[in-house]
Formats: structure tokens, C-alpha cells, sequence
């Protein structure tokens, strides 16, 4: 219910819920604060957000105190509230002067320095005048919270932002305060690195130079660097970022606001992953020669590739996109490889059964509707590896809501409670005929879903899986009408990806073809069994590094890609490409949306970005694709899928179409003896960017492997 007040002589309208604090800044007040945080709960202990209402005995933390807790005065009109008068200014005053009073002097060599809220509060709301305190300041120990948070302590002024993230957000409870008045510390309370996926929030959180980011420290200073609005590609969700560049150098990697996909969040791996961006570069090409990889020049590396395609049927011919691609070379990849006939193309380097209509494969409850759900079954799949940002909203989900969680496959500590219903296969069997009795309960809810990982999908009776889901799907209620849920919506079928490449590229149609005999075309399996057995000849990977090549035998392989990585050491040619900071591409992300990531700094050396490296190709081998620009291509690819040119919008809800839902997968026997495994071994190391930085490395030693095992970038 909206009630009256008087804010510096402005009478506005604020519901009941709002703090006060809320309805100052809705008033166009502006209230400092250091421990209130939008997303986190209320501590109330920095005091700085001091306000006065008028009458009351004392300044109020306007924080702490809700709207509806301001009763009118006596005569009936609305209390008033200033936000800049001399009692609110001399406030501040003095709880800028205790905060300062134990803190270091040391701007100069702090990180935070340029992007600190106590420095900028200290100019705008401290006291000009020195400060009375006289006696030594008191010094903390350093706190070790693992190799990607730097620590000095001595700066905490105990806003408890950290603590508070830790355990609401992140889920992980392992900081906290100990000690009473002057004596409070902030800590890990076992004294071991901070164990969570979305630790590098904190660093952001964090309004002194108390937290700052260990593999940044001493770097650059913010006004130096040049922002560049980009995505983030070590997952499909498709987190909004920011990339500071210096010269022709990545510094850091930020989150950018985005409330419908990843609020203000990052997961570590794509903060932290910015120093592999210039290791193990290649920058030129390269030509196999007396069983040697030698630097060549692009005219002798295309007419290598030439010789040997003019050399081999397109029924001998097969071609992988791997899972950092953007649509634009995917799609240049696929006109071409049409053009010269080749049918065994295939995206799904980790073998998931799946394809099909759209619907099918996305993530159709979307990422903000899981706000909604109130009963979720995961089906080989680890959320907090796979998609950390999105395990946080599911966390909040159970928060707010009390969402029921099931998992069927391996047990993770997901940092919500979750019922296991252990790892056979056959549990599907029972939840699709409704006698076990977790169905039951996804029945009995109103927003059922389920979330189906690659780890169910890329099982040799993934296409059995996909359609135990799929019925488990319609039989449970979680097959609604179209429409979102506030419309009275639903759609709880969702597929989480783990390639940023993956949505787009089955978009584009980049599975196998027919041949002109009706026969199937090959998937991955297919293409590495048949040059094994010596029936493909040419194989083209586009960044396709996480394929088992060790027995594929000796079929000719162009590698096209940024990094020495698993693909480039089998190649008999190498064509350097662009990291996705170094070139503009549209990704799609898992729930179908399309991003823009914008060019931050150019590639290296001799690297070109790829959609030109494959246009500059197809002229050599006599096939031209019909575009010459970036622009041409882009409106190629929007005549195709027309939805692609609506940058950063959702799709529109399928609705309950029985011809998609009911022709998913396909039925057969499950392999029993098999259990459900997960897709990630290793959160730390699932792409060649993040293998070669020695900080993903040590992550990967540190926090994984507990430090013993020795885990080389290289």
C-alpha cells in the first residue's frame, strides 16, 4: 500500500515494502551508503545513510527502516524526511571520521584506487578539517582466500558485503566476522581459499581496497583503460561483460548489468581467464611439412588446402565447429562446405543427442523464469559447474519460493538442499510412468521443470534420455500455454548447454546432411570412426579442441582457431583466427537469446578473424561466398533466421505444440549398466583460452585438487 511522505520538501508516493533509502533516491535524493547492497540483505552497520525525520529523537539509518514504519504526524500529514540538512551533513561527518580512523592512508598503491566509494564519500560527504584521532591506528592480518582475491585487511571497514554474498548468493558460508567492537575481523573461518565459482563478486562488492583482485594487482589504474561491452563465452548463459583493454592488452574482465540474464554477477572463470587470452596465441599460419608443422604464408596454407580438397570427394570431406564459434563464421563455414558438397558436418563436439526444432533445444522456461518454478528436476547436469551465475538464481529461486530440487546424477553440493535420486538411468522409466515419488510432487507443483545436461545427453542412448524427458515433460504438467509466466505461461522443458557455439550453430543447421543417396551424414562419432578407419580424408576444425584425437589415424585436418590447443597439434594445416576479444560476433545463448560481443583489442600477429579467413578461402577454391563484409554476412544471416537481427530479446514462448514435444529424441532401451555422469571434470579448465592461463591453472591446483597435484597450463 503506497503511503504519503515529504522528502526535502517533495511529496511523493512509496509502497509499504521499500526501504527508506529506496524512497529517498525515488524522491532524486542521493544517499551514500557502503554496507547496503540492492541484492543482498539489510545489516545496517555502516551508518553513513543517515537521514532525518523530523521529530524524531535521532538521525536514522535510512537503510534499516522501512517506509511502513514511518507513521504520519499528529495532525495527519505526511512525515518529513530530509536528506541534506546541517543535522544529516554533521552526521555523515562523524561517521566518515570513524571510519577513517583505523583505515591505512595508503591510496597511492591501492588497486581500488580511482574506483573506491570510501575515497569518492570521503570528498563528498567527509569533513574537510583533520580528523581528532591521535592514536596509532590499529593493523589485521592478511587473510588467504585463494589465488584469485588479494586481501588487506586493514582497510575493512566492516560493511560485512562480503560475508553476506557468501552466504545468501554464493552459498558458500565460509566467511564471517569473529571478534567483538574494535577487535571484529573479517575471515574464512577455516583459513583455506574461498571455495565458490562466483568468488570474484566480492572484489566488486567490496567498497574499500580491503578485496581487490589478485591477478590485477598493480596492473593499471582505471583511467588508463579503454571499456569494450562484450560476452562472456566459458558458458552458454551469455553473461554480459565489460573488457578493459590497454593498448593491444586484456587487463580485466567486469560483469555488465543485465537483470534478464546474469543481474550484476560474473562466475570466476570469465573474470579470470583474460591472461590466456595472449599465451599459446598462434599468429600465423602453419603447413605440415616432412611430418613438421613450419610458418607458412596464407597463400601457400590455402593452396595446401586446395591441393588436398580438389584431391577428395565431398563424401570423404567432413567439417566441426567447435565451442567458442560465433554465428557469423559458423555460417560461413556451412555455405561453404554446401557449396563444395560435404554433408558430415557436425557441432556437438561432446557427442549430445540432440537436434530438432527450436524449442527442443533451448532453455525454454528462460532464465528469469526460473523466479517462478516451484519444483525442478536436474537430469545429468552440475548447474554450479556448467552454469554458475544460473545456480545462483536457482538458489535464490529456493530461497524465496521453497523450490524443490531433485537430481538424477552424479551428487554435487549444488548450495541448496537437493533430494538425490542416484545415477541409474532406469529412474526415468519411473518418473515418466508417475511411480516414483518424486513425480508426484512435479504433478502437484504449479511451475514444474526440468533442466537436462549434456552429461544425460551425450550418453551413446542420449536420444532415449531425451525422450524419457520429454515425456516426463508432458505427463508432469510442464508442457503450459504459451505466454510468460506473470501471462499465466509455462514451458519447464529446458536444455542447458555448456558451448557458447551451440544454440547458434543448431540454429544454423549445423548437424549432419543427406547425401544424395538418402543416407544420413555423420555426426562426430561418425567422422572420427571414419578416419579411423580410413573412409574421411579431410576434416576442417573450426576451434574444435575437445574431440578425442589421439587414434583418429591420418585423415588431412585443417585446424582454424586462436590457441595451440588439442586441434592445432593433430593439424596438417594451421589458420590462425580471433579470440572472441578480438573480433565482433552475435552469440546465442542456452534460453536462445542474441548477443552482440564487440572487438576490444585486434588479434595478434598475422591472426585474422574468421568469417574472413573462411571468405578469403572459399575464393581460392573457387566456391565464393556471396558477402564481402561483416555487414553483407549479418544480413545474410538475418534473411536466413530472421530473429537474429532482434539483438539482446528473448524468444517468444513456444507454447504446448504437441508435433514438437511429442517427436523429441527417440524410444528405445537405456544402457543400465552405465550411470549418469556429468559433462565437467574440471570447472577451471573446459576451454582452450582457460588452459592456457596460469591463473585458471592455479585455480584448478588450488581449489580442486587441493593444491598437492600439479596442474601445467601447457
Amino acid at each position: 500500500m503506497p503511503r504519503k511522505l515529504i522528502i526535502d520538501g517533495k511529496e511523493i508516493e512509496a509502497e509499504d515494502n521499500l526501504t527508506l533509502l529506496q524512497a529517498c533516491e525515488q524522491a532524486g535524493a542521493e544517499i551514500p551508503r557502503f554496507c547496503y547492497h540492492e541484492r543482498l540483505s539489510v545489516a545496517g552497520n555502516c551508518r553513513m545513510c543517515l537521514v532525518e525525520w523530523v521529530g524524531a529523537p535521532k538521525l536514522q539509518a535510512s537503510c534499516s527502516l522501512q517506509v511502513k514504519d514511518i507513521f504520519p504526524n499528529k495532525d495527519g500529514t505526511p512525515a518529513k524526511i530530509n536528506t541534506n540538512s546541517p543535522a544529516v551533513k554533521k552526521g555523515r561527518e562523524g561517521v566518515m571520521e570513524f571510519l577513517l580512523i583505523n583505515h591505512p592512508l595508503d591510496c597511492p598503491i591501492c588497486d581500488q584506487g580511482g574506483e573506491c566509494d570510501l575515497q569518492d564519500q570521503a570528498m563528498g560527504y567527509g569533513r574537510a578539517a583533520f580528523h581528532r584521532f591521535a592514536e596509532n591506528k590499529r593493523a589485521v592480518a592478511d587473510v588467504d582466500m585463494g589465488p584469485l582475491i588479494k586481501t588487506v585487511m586493514t582497510r575493512c571497514i566492516k560493511c560485512t558485503r562480503c560475508v553476506r554474498f557468501a552466504t545468501e548468493v554464493a552459498g558458500v558460508p565460509e566467511l564471517g566476522a569473529t571478534g567483538r567492537g574494535e577487535d571484529v575481523e573479517i575471515t574464512t573461518y577455516l583459513e583455506q581459499a574461498f571455495g565458490s565459482e562466483l568468488s570474484g563478486n566480492i572484489v566488486d562488492l567490496c567498497p574499500v581496497g580491503a578485496l581487490t583482485s589478485k591477478p590485477y594487482a598493480f596492473h593499471g589504474r582505471p583511467w588508463e583503460l579503454k571499456h569494450t561491452e562484450s560476452i562472456d563465452i566459458c558458458d552458454a548463459q551469455g553473461c554480459n561483460t565489460r573488457i578493459d583493454t590497454r593498448g593491444r592488452s586484456v587487463m580485466r574482465i567486469l560483469p555488465r548489468l543485465n537483470e534478464g540474464i546474469n543481474e550484476e554477477w560474473l562466475h570466476d572463470k570469465g573474470r579470470h581467464i583474460g591472461d590466456g587470452l595472449g599465451r599459446q596465441r598462434l599468429d600465423k599460419p602453419y603447413v605440415r611439412k616432412n611430418g613438421k608443422l613450419v610458418p607458412s604464408s596464407w597463400a601457400d596454407a590455402f593452396a595446401a588446402i586446395a591441393a588436398r580438397v580438389k584431391a577428395t570427394e565431398p563424401d570423404r570431406m567432413a567439417a566441426i565447429v567447435g565451442d567458442l564459434a560465433a554465428a557469423e563464421e559458423i555460417k560461413a563455414l556451412k555455405d561453404l562446405m554446401i557449396r563444395l558438397g560435404v554433408v558430415h558436418l557436425d557441432c556437438r563436439q561432446d557427442g549430445a543427442k540432440i537436434s530438432g526444432p527450436r524449442p527442443a533445444y533451448l532453455f525454454n522456461t528462460t532464465i528469469t523464469g526460473v523466479d517462478a518454478a516451484d519444483a525442478l528436476l536436474l537430469i545429468g547436469c552440475n548447474p554450479r559447474w556448467e552454469a554458475p551465475v544460473l545456480n545462483a538464481r536457482l538458489r535464490k529461486a529456493w530461497l524465496n519460493g521453497g523450490l524443490k530440487v531433485a537430481n538424477l546424477g552424479v551428487p554435487v553440493d549444488l548450495t541448496y538442499p537437493v533430494e538425490q535420486l542416484g545415477t541409474s538411468v532406469e529412474v526415468l522409466n519411473a518418473l515418466a510412468d508417475g511411480s516414483h515419488p518424486f513425480a508426484e510432487v512435479l504433478r502437484n507443483a504449479k511451475r514444474p521443470m526440468l533442466i537436462l545436461g549434456n552429461g544425460a545427453l551425450a550418453r551413446r542412448d542420449g536420444a532415449v534420455v531425451l525422450e524419457r524427458a520429454a515425456r516426463i515433460a508432458r505427463e508432469t504438467g510442464m508442457i503450459g500455454p504459451a505466454g510468460t509466466p506473470a501471462d499465466g505461461g509455462w514451458i519447464g522443458f529446458n536444455i542447458l548447454h555448456t558451448a557458447a557455439s551451440r544454440v547458434a550453430a543448431l540454429d544454423l543447421g549445423f548437424v549432419p546432411g543427406q547425401n544424395p543417396d538418402g543416407t544420413g551424414g555423420r555426426d562426430v562419432a561418425g567422422i572420427i570412426d571414419g578416419a579411423q578407419k580410413g573412409e574421411i580424408d579431410f576434416i576442417y576444425l573450426l576451434g574444435a579442441d575437445e574431440l578425442p584425437l589421439e587414434n583418429i589415424g591420418r585423415p588431412f585436418m585443417v585446424y582454424q582457431g586462436s590457441h595451440g590447443d588439442v586441434g592445432a597439434n593433430y593439424a596438417d594445416v594451421i589458420l590462425p583466427g580471433a579470440a572472441f576479444t578480438e573480433k565482433d560476433g552475435l552469440f546465442v545463448n542456452f534460453e536462445g537469446r542474441v548477443q552482440e560481443a564487440e572487438r576490444a583489442v585486434f588479434p595478434p600477429g598475422e591472426a585474422k578473424e574468421d568469417w574472413a579467413i573462411l571468405r578469403a578461402l572459399s575464393d581460392v577454391l573457387g566456391e565464393a561466398l556471396p558477402y564481402d563484409t561483416l555487414a553483407d554476412l549479418r544480413a545474410a544471416l538475418v534473411a536466413e533466421l530472421p530473429h537474429y537481427g532482434r539483438i539482446g530479446e528473448v524468444p517468444l514462448w513456444q507454447g504446448a505444440d504437441p508435433a514438437v514435444w511429442n517427436s523429441l529424441g527417440a524410444d528405445g532401451v537405456f544402457e543400465t549398466d552405465v550411470p549418469i555422469g556429468q559433462a565437467i571434470s574440471d570447472y577451471y579448465l573446459t576451454n582452450p583460452i582457460a588452459r592456457a592461463s596460469r591463473v585458471m591453472a592455479e585455480c584448478s591446483r588450488v581449489l580442486l585438487c587441493g593444491g598437492d597435484q600439479k596442474v601445467a597450463a601447457e
